[in-house]
């Protein structure tokens, strides 16, 4: 007899939780809009920038990757041997630049000096031969020297006078130095090298694919060894935030939602655990309700878009998950 009763009282008891239960959860959600949707996640197409052979994939489907995590690697041998010679390439315009700007030495000036002096010299002596001669021509009435000796001794001043001039002119422009026009090539040839070799190294940088942001790895679709292309994704990857759920929301009320509005997204999975969340978009365009989303209503009544972002933070949700969303309704403002 005494067992039927404890029977008896275990099930009040059941019950009388159960009641409780259901009464808090109901008092909870008083006057709340229940919606049904789908989980929604942004996804990213991962490839490499340029062209080139696969030699490491550091990630498989499923793992969690953080920001800027490298993923996969490419060969990019060829790329750093010519970031070698655009190295070298660079040094010398830099040099050349380098020694524009610096001028002349000063020994190269002392030769320059030696030089006008010695042409000077041999113009005085050329002017002193001239005249010796033109003296002895006077002094014996032409006969002493003849017309082709005077002319070979004018011609050999007027010789020596030009040298003179030349060396003259070649030692004032290496006082001056380079011209504005020489030096400024120079600098840019210098620029347009570093370019080339920051170019290099921006590639060869791009040899590593990185993760944009924290996301989970949903197919990994090139192996080592394979030809990469802009065109060929390596990873497709689902972002872990933001997350949202896609519902849909009768015309009647939508006096009773606004963005911000609170709102509890459950699962079948965790049917009794709430995910917080708020309404951040309600579209302003009516469509028919897609047939992947379950209602109550009718399927083919017109309903308005609406997206309640959670904060996931356990990562819990998939991405095209069923879930019921409870919103917190008040009046529109």
């Amino acid at each position: 007899m005494k067992k039927p009763l404890v029977f008896v009282v275990v099930a009040l008891a059941v019950m009388l939780a159960a009641w409780a239960w259901w009464h808090s959860n109901r008092h909870e959600d008083e006057g709340a809009l229940v919606l049904y949707g789908n989980v929604d996640i942004r996804q990213i197409s991962l490839a490499f920038d340029g062209n080139g052979r696969v030699t490491e994939v550091r990630a498989e489907e499923g793992d969690a990757v953080r920001a800027g995590s490298v993923l996969a690697v490419l060969d990019t041998r060829t790329l750093a041997l010519q970031a070698e010679q655009a190295q070298a390439q660079l040094e010398a315009r830099e040099q050349a630049l380098l020694s524009l700007r610096n001028g002349a030495r000063p020994q190269e000036l002392a030769q320059a000096r030696s030089r006008l002096a010695a042409a000077q010299a041999e113009a005085l002596q050329a002017e002193q031969d001239l005249k010796r001669l033109q003296g002895i021509s006077a002094q014996t009435q032409g006969r002493g020297v003849s017309a082709q000796d005077l002319d070979r001794a004018r011609s050999a001043q007027r010789v020596a006078q030009a040298r003179v001039a030349e060396q003259g002119e070649a030692l004032h422009l290496m006082e001056l130095g380079p011209r504005a026009e020489e030096v400024a090539g120079a600098q840019a040839q210098a620029e347009a090298a570093r370019a080339q070799l920051a170019l290099l190294r921006h590639q060869i940088a791009q040899g590593e694919l990185k993760a944009p942001a924290d996301a989970v790895v949903r197919s990994r679709l090139l192996e080592p060894g394979d030809m990469a292309t802009p065109q060929r994704p390596v990873f497709a990857l689902a972002l872990i935030q933001p997350k949202w759920i896609r519902v849909y929301v009768a015309e009647p009320d939508l006096g009773r939602i606004r963005p911000g509005t609170e709102a509890r997204v459950f699962t079948d999975g965790r049917p009794g655990e709430a995910i917080a969340g708020r309404v951040g978009y309600i579209s302003s365009v009516a469509e028919f309700t897609p047939k992947t989303v379950q209602t109550e209503q009718q399927r083919t009544s017109l309903v308005y878009e609406a997206r309640v972002v959670v904060e996931d933070a356990d990562n819990v949700l998939r991405l095209g998950q069923p879930a019921t969303v409870h919103l917190i309704a008040g009046e529109a403002q």
